[in-house]
């Protein structure tokens, strides 16, 4: 694992990127620095961890392109005279999630959009048989779940892709039952923390003894108003500016040190 000093000027003065070394050749330097501190102390005081699932435990979508599922919702609201319904922007957002929330502030509740949530979970059912796993996840989830932290699942994709993914991996067994997703209640989607306090209640525990995982400025957004320490995760620089700006403070480009870090508590 390699530690970039803070205020490195690709980073930022406040946000600690950690790499593996498979990515990076620059020399570990003797003594660990804050930056490996910082990401022990996340990590030994977790005795929560809740997961955004697309993103750091898998990308559903590397096989089943998330643009043309967004391209399909729009052409469906469109062949029943909807077309009015979204503004250009939301039409050409190629984000299916974004033109879901869009249908549900102009008709929340409806029987319309629980339809076009339906088509998309569909959409999303479809893409987890084609997920790419993150590197390193299923060993990272697998290595918490023997060392006696407990898991949960807290995204806005469907509750039932999640499942089917990690039945898939062979990794349900390390969440069940806490997986909670999306419902018809759209406004309950991060940034909203609703998932997340919906993991806290069944599991007993205090905001402050769990870890969010996320890879989005909603998913950070979610954990600060649960009031739940957050760990980013940045497949890419895109990744990483986002969640920079966002304020994540702790940075991580490859669940690899996690891993590393955990294994050496153990």
């Amino acid at each position: 694992m390699v530690r970039r000093p803070l205020g490195n000027h690709h980073h930022g003065p406040d946000t600690l990127l950690v790499t593996s070394d498979t990515t990076q050749t620059e020399p570990m330097p003797a003594e660990p620095g804050k930056e490996t501190d910082q990401l022990r102390n996340l990590i030994t005081r977790a005795r929560v961890v809740l997961w955004d699932f697309d993103g750091p435990i898998c990308r559903l979508f590397a096989g089943h392109s998330s643009e043309r599922v967004a391209t399909e919702l729009v052409k469906w609201l469109e062949s029943r005279g909807l077309h009015g319904l979204l503004t250009d922007a939301e039409r050409e957002s190629l984000d299916p999630h974004m033109v879901l929330r869009a249908v549900d502030r102009r008709h929340p509740g409806s029987d319309l959009v629980a339809e076009l949530e339906e088509r998309l979970t569909q959409e999303e059912l479809r893409a987890a048989a084609s997920a790419w796993p993150t590197p390193y996840a299923d060993r990272l989830i697998r290595t918490w779940t023997a060392l006696g932290s407990r898991l949960a699942i807290a995204t806005n994709n469907s509750p039932r892709v999640a499942r089917k993914y990690l039945k898939s991996r062979a990794l349900l067994s390390c969440f069940v039952p806490h997986i909670y997703g999306r419902t018809q209640d759209l406004h309950h989607l991060k940034p909203h923390p609703h998932c997340l306090n919906r993991a806290l209640n069944a599991l007993g525990a205090a905001p402050t003894d769990a870890l969010m995982i996320g890879d989005t400025p909603s998913d950070h957004e979610a954990s600060l108003r649960a009031g739940v320490s957050f760990l980013g995760y940045a497949r890419n620089a895109r990744k990483a500016k986002l969640l920079r700006e966002a304020g994540a403070a702790v940075i991580v480009e490859s669940l690899e040190p996690v891993l590393q870090t955990l294994r050496g508590q153990a």
